[in-house]
Order: C-alpha cells, then structure tokens, then sequence
C-alpha cells in the first residue's frame, strides 16, 4: 500500500483538527512530521501509527473529530461503529490463556470461530508483530490487540473480538498493570480502523469497562457494549 506525504494542511484534514493547531503542536515536536524546505510535512503511514499510538490520550473533543474525518471517505455508517463488528461467537467471558503469547493465539482462535477469517496464521504473525514494536495495552485494564496496516485480505469482512482474562495477563502496560479485557480488530482500510479505534476508546469509559469485568455470558458483554455506544451515538447527534 502506497502512502503519501501529507502537508500541514493535509494532516489537519485527514485527523479533523485546526491547522493552526497542527502547526503549534508540530513546531512543539508533538506530531510524527518533519519540515522540508520550511514546510511541515507528514507521511500518511507515520501519522496513521502515531494516532494508533497515541489515541487513548486525546480528550472526547478530539476523538469526536478524528471519528468525523474518518467517516468522510471510509463509507462506514457513523452509528454503531463498533458493535456493527462484533458478533456472539467473536466473544470469550474466559479466554483460557496465562502468557501474552498465548492471548494472541487465543484471540486468533476466537476469530476463527467467526467464520470470517480467511488467513488464522497470517493474522496471528501480524498481532505479534505490531506486539513487538509497541504494546496495545491501555492503562485501564484494556488491551486492543491490531495489525500494523489493514489486512483486506485476511478475512470476509471487519471484524472485532471480545475478551475477557479473569486473571489478568502482563501485556506491557505502561503502568505495569495486569490486562483482563482484550479487544481483537481487523480493519480492511486504515481510515475504517481509526474510526473504530476512536470509537472504542469513547465506549471503554470505566463504568463499562467495570461492567465488562462482571459480565457473564457473551450476550451480557455485547449488550452493555451495544447500550454504551447508542448512548454515545444519541449524545454526539
């Protein structure tokens, strides 16, 4: 996949913010660009890597934005974004895994289950992959396992899985903290996973994610996901 070089205004487009803003915080070494003959400039794959990086830190406002920019083009419906990927079969209230290798393979295996996946083996390579060069754990508890770039070629369709680790897994936290839930994605275009990712940040506020600790079936899990971005949805008309 070819990706282009982005000007200050280009980048302020593709991620919905000011270029005003993008300018301050370029000329504070705070975005992923470089200036060329005076002039910020931004590689498409650099910047989409940094907002995978850098997404549980934006406030609402910002993700709000990001989820609209994304939408322009992806041709993705911008109401259930995340629940419209998950099905019951996608979902585990007890992952049997104790080793972050083994929640890989697991959460591979879980996808499996879907009937979507075409490539378990190239999936697998990929996670463990985006794993080695920076951990997708959050700080609360979360962890949102992903490809490195879209893979359109690995499965039917998009797809998210849902996991729950009672015990909790070290998965590289920048706290230090034990992951228990984890959430697989597997986007066909970077635009469709960004919008996701955004959206799933909105949705794993703590309540839910305290929720989500306590649910006891696949259909508890899905179904406060399902209430909590409706709530958002409704909120953000």
């Amino acid at each position: 996949m070819a990706y282009r070089s982005m000007s200050l205004e280009d980048f302020a487009r593709y991620v919905g913010m000011d270029p005003r803003e993008v300018r301050h915080l370029a000329d504070q070494g705070r975005l992923p660009g470089q200036k060329v003959g005076g002039q910020w400039r931004f590689n498409q794959a650099r910047v989409t890597e940094w907002l995978q990086q850098e997404m549980h830190t934006l406030d609402e406002a910002r993700l709000i934005a990001l989820e609209r920019a994304m939408t322009g083009s992806s041709g993705h419906e911008a109401d259930m974004v995340v629940t419209s990927l998950i099905g019951l079969e996608g979902i585990d209230v007890a992952l049997p895994a104790r080793t972050k290798a083994s929640v890989l393979r697991e959460l591979v295996n879980l996808a499996d289950r879907t009937g979507l996946l075409y490539d378990a083996d190239g999936l697998l390579k990929a996670i463990q992959e985006r794993e080695s060069l920076c951990p997708t754990a959050l700080p609360n508890g979360v962890a949102i396992p992903h490809p490195r770039q879209p893979m359109p070629y690995v499965s039917a369709e998009p797809f998210l899985c849902v996991a729950h680790v009672p015990r909790g897994i070290g998965f590289g936290s920048a706290r230090g903290e034990l992951s228990q839930l984890f959430f697989l994605i597997c986007c066909h275009e970077d635009r469709h996973h960004l919008q996701v990712l955004a959206r799933l940040v909105r949705v794993l506020d703590s309540e839910t994610v305290a929720m989500l600790r306590q649910a006891e079936t696949p259909q508890d899990v899905l179904q406060t996901l399902i209430a909590k971005e409706a709530h958002i949805v409704a909120q953000t008309r």
